[in-house]
């Protein structure tokens, strides 16, 4: 078995039987600039404890795969260079090499599954890129969801992707996709995607009750909660894609390709958006935290 390296308070609350939720740490390397990328990390900390549960940010560091990093190695983590950024296929290679490097949503969930935290919150996920059908660009965090039973919050597939394809092989992947209090399917920093979500719930219990009956049926894989942005921090989504569009057509232009498309995009769509698109980032982030600890709080309480 792989050495997990709990941080001090991660440690203690395992012990204790408290709640914990996942954190991916590409968003503190490759989803935001300095210095919001560490700002943002500590303030989705700090929104996971103030709603009851413990926060875990997942990284490996130095060939050690870290459950929780204390303050000074998010700092380092911030201001590094050349970090890796880790998916499925990656993480073995960078532990068994000494490497660093930031999760994804993939290999958070891994990580996440193996240290027995069943909660995860995130901005948004990977999906089917646009023009998938020639370039076959599809995220690893759909299969990831396929198959590790993790309860996973964002604010749905981010809004650079084919929507309607990612839902699709949601669906045929056989992930339960399950919008919050709407009946809208959210994309990312819009509430509203024109797609209709397959599911939905409207309370941090009821969700935790959907994925204790999950394992409870062993069934495999995860639940995807689309949690929409806050209205005041929303987008409106004709607006984005005008964004997206061009921020797309720059990427084929400067042949930008694989894992370099998502940060290029988001950089781009930064620009393009005189900065809307960070603090709606920001906010998305934030509101998914404080959904994910109530889901973690609840699902403790049904343990005991």
């Amino acid at each position: 078995m792989i050495t997990l390296h709990f941080s001090d308070e991660v440690a203690q609350a395992r012990r204790a039987g408290h709640p914990l939720v996942a954190l991916e740490s590409t968003i503190i390397t490759h989803g935001m600039p300095a210095p919001h990328n560490l700002d943002t990390a500590r303030r989705a900390e700090a929104t996971v404890r103030d709603n009851g549960a413990v926060p875990a940010t997942i990284a490996v560091l130095e060939g050690r795969l870290h459950i929780g990093l204390d303050a000074s190695q998010l700092e380092q983590l911030a201001q590094a260079k050349d970090v890796a950024k880790l998916s499925r296929a990656d993480l073995a290679v960078c532990l068994a090499t000494g490497g660093t490097g930031a999760t994804t949503v993939a290999a958070t969930m891994i990580a996440a599954h193996l240290a027995g935290i069943e909660v995860f919150a995130t901005g948004g996920i990977g999906g089917v890129h646009r023009g998938a059908e020639s370039s076959f660009d599809v995220s690893a965090d759909l299969q990831e969801l396929a198959q590790t039973p993790l309860t996973v919050v964002c604010a749905g597939a981010k809004a650079i992707l084919d929507l309607p394809k990612t839902l699709e092989m949601l669906e045929t992947l056989g992930v339960p996709v399950i919008a919050v209090g709407q009946n809208a399917l959210p994309a990312f920093w819009s509430r509203d995607s024109g797609l209709t979500a397959p599911l939905r719930l409207d309370t941090a219990s009821a969700i935790a009750r959907a994925h204790r009956t999950r394992v409870a049926m062993g069934l495999s894989g995860g639940q995807l909660i689309a949690n929409p942005i806050p209205a005041e921090d929303e987008i409106p989504y004709d607006d984005i894609q005008k964004a997206v569009a061009s921020a797309l057509s720059d990427a084929r232009t400067q042949g930008i390709a694989g894992k370099d498309v998502t940060p290029f995009l988001l950089a781009r769509i930064h620009d393009l958006t005189a900065g809307r698109s960070l603090t709606a980032n920001i906010a998305l982030m934030l509101n998914n935290a404080r959904l994910a600890a109530r889901i973690a709080t609840q699902l403790t309480g049904m343990k005991e």
